[in-house]
């Protein structure tokens, strides 16, 4: 499986976001609107994934919405503020995922359909699963994606609506990095769950990122840092309380 994005939440709106990042050098973009979710987004793609900067446009629709990702996001800007919220892992077979994390006895979201209009009046599809937990200050599980089109495809309609450039491609997400009370018992679960490689007793693989689990103290149990490779300065920008390292 591969990580397909990163959800940040943010308080800015997503022109805004586009704007600090391309200002520096970061082709970035105005992705779109989830009318039924009340939500639009900025986008940043690399190779394989992408960070999606998440925003409230709505937020009487937002708070009704009753979507895992929604309630989560909102819950995190309430309680502490923008920052990383999750991580979404990208399959071609979410209904199989779906009933075998149900015969594990899992309870899940079942799969939901979902769209965005683009900025170009495009209106992309997609399917979503989540497992079903309470959201907390504990560190959420990953949610799963699978795309309408195959990569190939989507990845030719981005870069013909400008989205992608070729900086883009030369970027790669290679590490998200987990701050969590006890990485040990996260770490087993997700193994468990998601049947992930261990690489060593901090690190599960994906096929195209790493995820490292580092203990902490704090309250709060989210995604802390992100590593992108490939860039053309080495740098490290804390943007909306979230840390990007480019390497």
């Amino acid at each position: 499986m591969y990580l397909d994005h990163i959800v940040h939440s943010v308080m800015k709106k997503p022109q805004e976001v586009a704007k600090v990042w391309t200002d520096k050098g970061i082709h970035a973009v105005v992705g779109g609107q989830h009318t039924n979710w009340g939500t639009y987004n900025a986008l940043l793609y690399t190779k394989t994934s992408y960070v999606e900067w998440l925003a409230v446009e709505h937020e009487e629709v937002a708070k009704k919405a009753n979507h895992p990702l929604i309630d989560l996001m909102i819950h995190d800007l309430d309680t502490s503020g923008a920052g990383f919220s999750t991580i979404c892992i990208r399959t071609t077979e979410i209904d199989g995922l779906n009933l075998q994390l149900q015969e594990q006895g899992i309870k899940t979201s079942g799969v939901l359909h979902a769209e965005r209009k683009t900025v170009s009046g495009f209106v992309r599809k997609w399917k979503m699963l989540f497992v079903t937990e309470e959201i907390s200050d504990s560190l959420p599980s990953p949610f799963f994606i699978e795309w309408e089109e195959s990569d190939e495809e989507k990845y030719r309609l981005l870069e013909e609506d400008g989205t992608i450039e070729k900086s883009n491609l030369e970027l790669s997400i290679t590490v998200c990095e987990f701050h969590v009370r006890n990485p040990r018992e996260v770490m087993d679960k997700w193994k468990n769950y998601f049947q992930l490689v261990e690489q060593d007793e901090q690190t599960l693989l994906l096929e195209n990122t790493r995820l490292v689990f580092k203990p902490s103290n704090n309250t709060k149990e989210r995604l802390a840092s992100i590593e992108i490779a490939g860039a053309k300065k080495q740098e490290e920008i804390i943007y909306e309380q979230a840390t990007y390292r480019f390497l």
